[in-house]
């Protein structure tokens, strides 16, 4: 099985006994602190692996994003990871997220010569290629009965069919989906 270090790490950062944190770049679920840091870091991983970053770049995602008047708050850095992702894909590298349990993209630049990431992890945390299923899926709303905060972290496979809150309100349907008067939390 392939270790995560060898391939998010070079072979000289490993032998420095780099660590997978400092090659990690987190962002907030809203974007970017500035402009160009996630295409930035991504350019400088591609070039640490000894390839010529063209087309690690954003710019086109910005500017669809500015004709867009669909885009929410949360859309763009999707956006600018699904374009990353589909640009590494043609350098032999692929866009991972680290599923720490938070509301933080954290990515990772994986030199995969196009084998898929699976199985691998970080601190005991799944890590996966973007754009491919989550284990677990984190559930989150507020009760319209008595508005108390729940939460589930389930796996991918499993729904909350036919669930009720403590109170007795009843907050899925047969499907697992929610009934009208439930909103998720996003």
């Amino acid at each position: 099985m392939v270790e995560l270090e060898e391939l998010v790490l070079t072979p000289d950062e490993r032998a420095r006994g780099v660590r997978v944190d400092s090659v990690l770049f987190g962002m907030d679920w809203t974007g970017e602190e500035h402009p160009g840091q996630l295409a930035a870091f991504v350019a400088g991983r591609v070039r640490a692996f000894g390839a010529e970053p063209t087309d690690v770049d954003t710019t086109v995602v910005y500017q669809a994003a500015e004709a867009d008047p669909t885009l929410r708050r949360g859309d763009f850095p999707i956006r600018q990871l699904d374009h990353l992702a589909g640009v590494l894909a043609h350098l032999g590298c692929t866009l991972a997220v680290w599923d720490s349990g938070t509301d933080t993209y954290e990515i990772l630049v994986a030199l995969t010569g196009g084998d898929e990431l699976t199985g691998l992890t970080y601190q005991g945390l799944p890590v996966r290629a973007w754009g491919s299923a989550a284990e677990e899926t984190l559930v989150s709303l507020d009760c319209p009965n008595c508005a108390e905060l729940l939460v589930w972290q389930l796996p991918a496979t499993q729904t909350l069919a036919d669930e009720r809150c403590d109170c007795g309100a009843a907050l899925f349907d047969a499907t697992g989906r929610p009934l009208p008067h439930v909103t998720l939390h996003d």
